[in-house]
């Protein structure tokens, strides 16, 4: 069962990173994957939540990075160490037959910390801001899913990697959200005030 699963995770990884291959994503998914691509989009999200919710917005912020804190501790420093899954740039019999893009990186593939991080950040936007704004769903979701992507595509992680990296983001930001507002926000962050 296991073997099966890591050669579906293999099959699949190849179906991403040979399969879909073509100049354009050879162009914009090593961008998509670079944090400073996403900079002014980590601006924008500042300045409209001070501006907009003053304190509460600054407090907003302060969850934020916890989110982001607890979900990055969490894939890096403890699921890395446990499982201990080579990238698939650095397996054995395996790496010869991808296509890299980036530099592959010396640390361990499961889960991505990529994947965990942003659909965290992603998740905690979509609890606290779904009543509000109803797009932020599909935004948000496609925003961390095309990261994720870009991380098998430029072959630095497996699908399997990115789909639990997703999860457990998802998992830390619904908490992490869900404590925003219902330990200190509900009222005000509801009504609009």
């Amino acid at each position: 069962m296991f073997e099966q699963l890591i050669q579906f995770d293999h099959q699949a990884f190849l179906g991403v990173n040979q399969g879909m291959a073509n100049p354009f994503f050879d162009w914009i998914m090593p961008l998509l994957r670079n944090r400073y691509f996403w900079a002014p989009l980590y601006l924008f999200l500042i300045i409209f939540l001070v501006k907009n919710y003053k304190q509460n917005g600054w407090i907003c912020i302060v969850f934020l990075l916890i989110t982001f804190a607890i979900a990055d501790y969490f894939s890096a420093s403890v699921l890395k160490h446990l499982f201990e899954r080579l990238r698939p740039c650095n397996e054995p019999g395996f790496k010869d037959e991808i296509r890299l893009l980036v530099a592959c990186g010396s640390g361990f593939s499961f889960p991505s910390s990529h994947a965990t991080n942003h659909f965290g950040i992603a998740m905690f936007l979509i609890t606290v801001f779904h009543q509000r704004w109803k797009p932020i769903v599909p935004l948000g979701l496609f925003w961390a899913f095309s990261i994720a992507f870009a991380q098998v595509y430029v072959g630095v992680h497996f699908p399997l990697d990115v789909t639990t990296g997703a999860l457990v983001g998802c998992l830390v930001g619904y908490v992490t959200g869900t404590i925003f507002l219902t330990s200190y926000m509900h009222k005000t962050w509801n009504t609009g005030s």
